[in-house]
C-alpha cells in the first residue's frame, strides 16, 4: 500500500531528488525498539535529502472508542489489525484505511536536533538512525491523532529519550562521583529504575481499561457517571496552555478508573497516574502500565540514583505537557475524611517547574464521592486494628464479587484549579524543594481546601450523620425524616454543594436511603411495633460514620461556634472576648482532623457562620453572657455532639493512656496506638464514652500526633506529666451535649 502511494506521487518530484522516503516497518504490536537499518543508506549520504514518514492507519468503527469490550477482546486491536483482518477491511471497508504522512524534515535539521539534545561531538554518528527512526514515528503520532482525536495522546520512546539526554548523563556522572560508584554500574541501575518506573501505553489496551473500568463500575453503580463536562472541559482547556495534575481525593480502588472512563467517554488523553508498586500483580499491573499507571516504590529516601530517575521522568512528562496524576492523600482514606496530603510527588512537580520545564503547572482538585462503597468493611476492621490487606489477584477477585451489590451512584466534582506560576512566582529560581518547605505546603493544603469544597453532599452521609446523632436510640422514618431535613435546609443556607439528588424531599426518599443501607448492612429496622424504627446496625457505627466523615467537614464551623458560645457562657468576663479564645482553643485542637483557614480567613469564616445564624450577633455580644445565651437558645440545627463528640472523646483515650505511660522513655506510637484501642473499647461499653467510632485507630493516630504536637510524648519528667493531666483535664470541658440543653 506504501509503495502504491509512493507511485501516485507527481514524478517531477521524484525525478528532481527532492523527496526521499524511508519505509520503517514500524508495528505497533511490537515493543522493539524502532531499527535504524533501513534509513542507514538515507542518512549516509552527502546530500540533504526531504525524509519523508508513512504510515497506514486503520481507521474502524472500533477506533471511535465506544466499541464493546468483548469485541476487543475478539477482535484484537482495531489500531493494528491482524494480516487476514487488514485484507478484509481493505477489500470490504477501503474508505477506513489511510496513509498518514508524518511532517517532512531535512536530515540537516534532524542531524542539528540530534546533537542539541544529546550533546553529541558533531561527528559522532552511532544512534543517528535509531533516532531519527524515533522523530519519525513521533511526526507519524501527531498526524494520525489529527485523525483519532486526542483519546490517545501519549507518549512514546520515553526510556529512549530520557536516558539519551544531556542532563540525564551529567546527573548520573554526579550521583557517580558523590556516592562512590562504577559510573557504569550507576547507568545501569539508573536505566533498570526508568524502565521499573515509566508507563508504557498501547492504544489497544487503553481501549480495554477503559471498557474494563465502566464494565466493572456499572456491576455496582448506575450506568452514568454524575460529573458536570463543562468542569472537565475547562481542565482539558487549560492543558492546552500548560501541562496538568489531576488530583483526586481517595476514597475507594474504583477512584482511578471511573476517572479514566470520565476522560477517555470525552475524548481526553490518559492520566500518568502514579500508583504504589503494591499494585503491580499480575494481571492487573501490566494493563495498568500499558494504560498509563507509572509505579513508585513506597519509600526511597536512602535511593539517591531511584529519586534522581524519578525526578527525571516528571521533568520529561511536564515538559512534554501530558497530563499527571495522584492521590493527594497518598493513599484510601479509612476514616472518611479527607486525609493530610503528601508532598513527595508535588514537591518533584515544584522543582520541575522552577527549573523552567514549563511557564505554569496546573493542579486540578478532583472530589469523587460514592453513595456507598464496598471497601468500607476492610476500612472499618483497619481502623479496629487489623491488618491491611493485602492487594493480589484474589484481592481482585473479591473486590470484582462485592460489585454484584448495588451501592447507588457516583459523583465527580472538579474544584477551582490552582496555578503554580501564580503561588510560586516565575519558574526561574533555582534549587531544589523538599517536604518540608512551607511554600509547597501550602500549596498543598489549598488544594485539600478545594477538594472538600466541591465534596457533593450525599443522601447517604446526610442520613448517617442524623442517625449516628441519635447515639444508641432507634428513629422512626419521621424522627428520621425531621432530623435530616433540619441538616439539609441548613445546608441549602449554605449554599453548599450536594448531588442534585430529591431523595431528602420526602419520607419516602429517605426510606429509600435507609433501604440501601439496611441493604447493605449498616442499618438494622424493627417492624414489630405501630412503627419502624431505625438504628445503626451493631459494631457498623465506625461503617456509617465513614459516610458521614466525607462531608462533616462542612459543619465543623458551626460546631466549633457552638462550643464556643458554650464556653463563653460558662466562663465569667467579657462573653466576646471568652467566644474568641474558645474558637482559637477549638482550632488548635482539630488542627490535626480538618483544612483550617489561615487565622484572618478562619475568623472571618466564624463571622460568617454566626452571621448566618443570628444577623445581630454583635448586638448580642454587647449584651454580655444573656445576649450570648440567646444565641445559643436559637441555634439551629445543633452539630458539636454529631461533629466534635467522636474526635474529643478518641483524644481522651489518648490523654488517658499517655498519663498511665511509664516515665522512663518515650513510648512507642505501636504500644499507645494498641493500648488505645484496649482502654477505647473499656470506656465504651464502660459509657464513658460514647460513640462507638470513637474507637478508631484513625483518630488516635492524630489524636497523639496532637500530644506529640504539644510536648506530651517525651520522656515522661514531672513537667511532661503535668501537661499531660492538663491535656486531659481541657478534654473533659468539652461537653458536647451540654450545648443540646439550651435548645429545651
Amino acid at each position: 500500500m506504501l509503495h502504491e502511494w509512493i507511485a501516485g506521487q507527481p514524478k517531477e518530484a521524484a525525478a528532481s531528488g527532492s523527496l526521499s522516503v524511508a519505509l520503517s516497518g514500524e508495528h505497533r504490536r511490537s515493543r522493539r525498539r524502532v531499527s535504524g537499518s533501513g534509513l542507514s543508506d538515507c542518512l549516509a549520504t552527502e546530500d540533504d535529502p526531504l525524509l519523508v514518514p508513512l504510515r497506514v492507519a486503520w481507521i474502524s468503527p472500533e477506533n471511535t472508542g465506544f466499541g464493546s469490550l468483548w469485541r476487543l477482546l475478539l477482535f484484537g486491536d482495531p489500531h493494528d489489525p491482524g494480516p487476514l483482518r487488514k485484507r478484509w477491511i481493505r477489500r470490504m471497508r477501503p474508505a477506513s484505511v489511510r496513509v498518514i504522512v508524518g511532517d517532512a524534515a531535512q536530515l540537516s535539521e534532524l542531524r542539528e536536533r540530534w546533537h542539541r539534545l544529546g550533546g553529541t561531538d558533531r561527528a559522532e554518528t552511532s544512534g543517528l538512525a535509531e533516532f531519527v527512526g524515533r522523530q519519525a514515528a513521533l511526526a507519524l503520532d501527531r498526524a494520525e491523532r489529527r485523525l483519532r482525536g486526542m483519546r490517545y495522546k501519549v507518549p512514546r520512546f520515553v526510556a529512549e529519550e530520557i536516558l539519551y539526554r544531556a542532563a540525564f548523563r551529567g546527573g548520573l556522572t554526579r550521583l557517580a562521583w558523590e556516592t562512590g560508584r562504577d559510573l557504569t554500574d550507576v547507568t545501569r541501575r539508573a536505566s533498570r529504575y526508568l524502565r521499573e518506573i515509566a508507563a508504557t501505553h498501547s492504544p489497544y489496551v487503553i481501549d480495554i481499561v477503559a471498557h474494563f473500568a465502566r464494565a466493572l463500575y456499572t456491576r455496582g453503580y448506575g450506568d452514568r457517571l454524575n460529573y458536570d463536562r463543562a468542569e472537565l472541559e475547562h481542565a482539558y482547556g487549560l492543558a492546552q496552555r500548560a501541562p496538568v495534575v489531576f488530583l483526586p481525593s481517595h476514597k475507594s480502588n474504583l477512584d482511578h478508573l471511573v476517572l479514566r472512563w470520565a476522560l477517555y467517554e470525552n475524548g481526553h488523553p490518559p492520566n500518568h497516574t502514579a500508583g504504589g508498586i503494591n499494585m503491580n500483580f499480575l494481571p492487573l499491573g501490566p494493563l495498568l502500565r500499558r494504560s498509563g499507571v507509572f509505579f513508585i516504590r513506597r519509600t526511597f529516601r536512602d535511593n539517591p540514583i531511584y529519586k534522581f530517575v524519578l525526578g527525571q521522568y516528571i521533568d520529561y512528562l511536564i515538559e512534554k505537557r501530558f497530563p499527571l496524576e495522584w492521590y493527594i492523600e497518598g493513599g484510601r482514606s479509612r476514616s472518611g475524611k479527607l486525609l493530610p496530603p503528601r508532598f513527595g510527588l508535588l514537591a518533584d512537580v515544584v522543582d520541575a517547574h522552577r527549573r523552567a520545564k514549563s511557564e505554569d503547572v496546573w493542579l486540578i482538585p478532583v472530589s469523587i464521592a460514592y453513595d456507598q462503597i464496598q471497601d468500607v468493611g476492610s476500612y472499618v476492621a483497619e481502623q479496629r486494628g487489623g491488618p491491611k490487606e493485602k492487594e493480589g489477584f484474589g484481592w481482585f477477585v473479591r473486590v470484582f464479587r462485592m460489585l454484584k451489590r448495588r451501592y447507588g451512584n457516583i459523583y465527580i466534582r472538579f474544584g477551582e484549579p490552582v496555578s503554580l506560576r501564580e503561588k510560586l512566582g516565575s519558574p526561574m529560581r533555582q534549587g531544589p524543594r523538599d517536604e518540608h518547605d512551607i511554600t509547597l505546603q501550602k500549596v498543598a493544603f489549598e488544594v485539600s481546601a478545594r477538594i472538600n469544597r466541591v465534596t457533593p453532599i450525599t443522601a447517604t452521609s446526610m442520613v448517617t450523620l442524623a442517625l449516628l446523632g441519635a447515639g444508641d436510640r432507634a428513629l422512626s422514618l419521621d424522627e428520621a425524616t425531621r432530623a435530616v431535613r433540619s441538616l439539609y435546609e441548613y445546608a441549602h443556607r449554605r449554599k453548599l454543594p450536594t448531588t442534585g439528588s430529591t431523595e431528602l424531599d420526602s419520607a419516602e426518599g429517605i426510606a429509600r436511603v435507609l433501604g440501601g443501607l439496611i441493604e447493605n448492612g449498616i442499618v438494622t429496622s424493627y417492624a414489630g411495633g405501630p412503627e419502624i424504627v431505625y438504628a445503626i446496625e451493631a459494631d457498623q457505627h465506625l461503617a456509617a460514620a465513614y459516610y458521614r466523615n466525607t462531608v462533616i467537614h462542612f459543619f465543623v464551623n458551626a460546631a466549633i461556634v457552638e462550643l464556643a458560645l458554650q464556653g463563653a457562657v460558662a466562663s465569667e468576663g467579657d462573653a466576646s472576648e471568652l467566644f474568641w479564645i474558645e474558637t482559637a482553643r477549638l482550632r488548635d485542637l482539630l488542627k490535626f482532623e480538618f483544612f483550617f483557614a489561615e487565622r484572618d480567613r478562619f475568623r472571618a469564616e466564624i463571622e460568617e457562620e454566626l452571621s448566618l445564624q443570628e444577623p445581630r450577633w454583635r448586638d448580642r455580644f454587647a449584651e454580655g453572657r444573656d445576649g450570648v445565651k440567646e444565641i445559643l437558645r436559637n441555634l439551629q440545627p445543633l452539630t458539636s455532639f454529631l461533629v466534635l463528640r467522636p474526635f474529643v472523646e478518641a483524644y481522651l483515650v489518648v490523654a488517658d493512656v499517655l498519663l498511665g505511660a511509664p516515665g522512663a522513655a518515650r513510648p512507642p506510637d505501636a504500644d499507645v496506638l494498641r493500648k488505645c484501642l484496649g482502654l477505647g473499647k473499656q470506656y465504651l461499653l464502660q459509657k464513658r464514652i460514647r460513640n462507638g467510632e470513637s474507637v478508631s485507630s484513625v483518630f488516635f493516630e492524630n489524636g497523639l500526633r496532637l500530644a506529640n504536637n504539644r510536648g506530651l510524648t517525651q520522656k515522661a519528667d514531672s513537667d511532661v506529666i503535668e501537661k499531660r493531666a492538663a491535656f486531659a483535664a481541657e478534654l473533659r470541658t468539652w461537653d458536647t451535649d451540654e450545648a443540646r440543653e439550651w435548645s429545651r
